[in-house]
């Protein structure tokens, strides 16, 4: 499986924002220059964080990023499920054309493998993501 980018920035997002938990919010900029990454992506990420409950977004002088639940409320699976499509396929849809979708072993050995990968990243939270705190800080250098 590969995860798109944007699920990938949400996820690296949540990781600083967990880091900087107790100090001021952090701007979408903070979050690009830590990780070398485009601004605009990350105010993309950040606006789908906001939509989804995870991030809370802080207007005005000071204003910026800030966690909207703990981090141990946030489970992983759950985040890439809310995040990515995993319409595989054409034939994962309801409008499926191919000929041989009743009978497609191929069909099933997919979702049996996506299955298995969504169980896994069930069984993480952000806080075992960032159980390292002191060893992520040092390579963001800043949060």
């Amino acid at each position: 499986m590969q995860l798109t980018t944007h699920t990938d920035y949400a996820l690296r997002a949540l990781i600083y924002l967990t880091l900087r938990r107790n100090e001021h919010p952090a701007t979408v900029q903070e979050i690009a220059d830590a990780y070398h990454i485009s601004n605009n992506h990350v105010a993309k990420v950040a606006q789908t964080l906001v939509q989804l409950g995870y991030v809370q977004s802080l207007r005005g002088r000071g204003g910026g990023l800030v966690m909207a639940k703990s981090a141990k409320e946030i489970n992983v699976g759950a985040l890439v499920r809310q995040t990515e499509n995993l319409k595989l396929l054409d034939c994962f849809g309801t409008e499926s054309s191919c000929p041989i979708d009743p009978a497609c072993k191929l069909k099933q050995a997919l979702g049996q493998a996506q299955t298995a990968f969504l169980q896994a990243l069930d069984q993480y939270t952000l806080a075992d993501l960032t159980g390292n705190t002191d060893e992520l800080r040092i390579l963001l250098k800043q949060a």
